[in-house]
């Protein structure tokens, strides 16, 4: 049975401590498609405006009122509504991987060589079309969550994913890609809502991957969207 572990400690060895430091800085290059089909390369990173290298990291510039001083230039700031969601655990279950952000960087490096590796944003098509991380594609949370009422959907994506369907109308998830998953952010039960929908019908956790911090966490480190 394919099983692909991605975990940090892929990131410690036999990589040096300065390239994992330079990692999320030196990025990872993809291939994206426009609205006509044209394809164009896109380099996905943390990205930093000049005017804010040279801000004082103290604690005054972090943590002053809403975080960020009023001498930190506007374009160094990241704000997010914080009054909705709930918190949510740092693992789902024992069998499955959290994510950070480095290592979304390693599954979209990976993702290049390998067709059994999917980064899914699990949030619903308006969320996906105004912003996402760049090489995620789009299965909505709630064709798992309510998959009764949207069987084409759920039939559909799991095809997609490699299940197949025996004679008797059970799924074998023996083929099936690894999924990194996420929504929001470290608040948001819609990725978890489809981990644990997902199990239910079998998929294997150790091809689940969560990457908690979703949306939020990844603007917030300055990282390449595909909404500027």
């Amino acid at each position: 049975m394919y099983k692909l572990i991605l975990s940090l400690s892929l990131l410690s060895t036999p990589f040096l401590l300065a390239e994992k430091i330079s990692f999320g800085q030196k990025g990872v290059s993809i291939t994206m498609k426009d609205k006509q089909g044209k394809s164009y390369g896109l380099t996905v990173k943390r990205n930093i405006p000049a005017e804010c290298k040279n801000v004082l990291i103290s604690n005054d510039n972090l943590w002053t009122g809403n975080y960020a001083h009023k001498s930190v230039p506007e374009v160094c700031k990241s704000t997010y509504m914080h009054t909705k969601g709930r918190l949510l655990p740092m693992h789902l279950d024992v069998d499955l991987e959290t994510y950070g952000e480095l290592e979304i960087l390693f599954t979209l490096k990976e993702m290049k060589s390998n067709p059994n590796l999917v980064l899914v944003d699990g949030r619903k098509k308006e969320w996906f079309k105004y912003r996402t991380i760049p090489g995620a594609i789009n299965m909505p949370f709630h064709y798992f969550k309510e998959r009764i009422e949207n069987e084409f959907e759920f039939e559909y994506a799991l095809k997609y994913l490699g299940a197949v369907k025996d004679k008797d109308g059970d799924y074998d998830f023996d083929n099936v890609k690894t999924m990194v998953i996420f929504c929001n952010g470290p608040w948001c039960s819609q990725s978890p809502d489809m981990i644990f929908a997902l199990m239910k019908v079998g998929y294997p956790a150790e091809k689940l991957k969560w990457y908690r911090g979703g949306m939020q966490d990844w603007l917030s480190a300055g990282m390449t969207s595909t909404r500027p």
